[in-house]
């Protein structure tokens, strides 16, 4: 279930840094946390879909990853993106 074109250029459109950024850690943390949430939901209508809980517990992971790089980056801008997303996290 990838996220619709027109709403992941809109998730750019809101975290990027300049007019061509779509890789920095806080884009890619916003995308994966729309297709965290979309899955969330999925899985709460389908409880037996082991596989896709599979995907979503990888994609909890890679997100996890990318926020303890930014952490270690820049304390500043993960706190920025975890308050602006609604992520709990420890710092």
């Amino acid at each position: 279930m990838p996220l619709v074109k027109d709403r992941k250029n809109e998730i750019i459109g809101e975290h990027r840094k300049h007019d061509s950024d779509t890789g920095s850690p806080e884009v890619q943390v916003a995308i994966l946390t729309a297709r965290i949430n979309q899955l969330t939901d999925h899985l709460k209508l389908h409880k037996k879909d082991h596989h896709s809980r599979r995907g979503l517990l990888m994609m909890v992971g890679h997100r996890d990853r990318l926020l303890r790089y930014l952490r270690n980056k820049d304390v500043e801008r993960y706190r920025e993106i975890t308050a602006r997303l609604g992520i709990r996290r420890k710092f």
